[in-house]
């Protein structure tokens, strides 16, 4: 069963990746995992220029998301801004050093997973939306 646009997940997925863009967040990366694996539907992956500006995209993220009723479920990586991961259980948001991420490369590791389109004005539509 693919996620579909009207999928919670995907629609919560969306607005985190905008808000990683709106925070300056270098090649955000929306990942549709379902079908490929159990653990959770999607992952955000995005890049800050520094352990400040990792640690600031991820702050933001957290704060939107909790106004709009979601808190992190578990959270790593905060304090030292490397490679910070929250998850939502439904999907992860993973916010990494340009650096740790060439070296990691999540998206070849899901490579089979699908690429879902970001863009800060998709977010901002379904934004009128409830989530969950």
């Amino acid at each position: 069963m693919a996620i579909s646009t009207q999928s919670p997940a995907l629609a919560a997925a969306q607005r985190a990746a905008a808000v990683c863009l709106d925070s300056k967040a270098n090649d955000v990366v929306l990942l549709n995992l379902q079908g490929v694996s159990d653990m959770t539907d999607c992952f955000v992956i995005a890049s800050g220029t520094s352990d400040t500006h990792v640690r600031s995209i991820a702050e933001h993220v957290m704060e939107a998301l909790r106004k709009e009723g979601l808190r992190a479920h578990h959270v790593e990586g905060l304090q030292q801004g490397r490679w910070v991961l929250l998850d939502y259980v439904d999907f992860v948001v993973h916010v990494f050093h340009p650096t740790l991420r060439e070296f990691y490369q999540l998206e070849r590791l899901w490579g089979d997973a699908t690429v879902v389109p970001v863009s800060a004005e998709n977010a901002v539509e379904n934004a009128t939306e409830p989530i969950g």
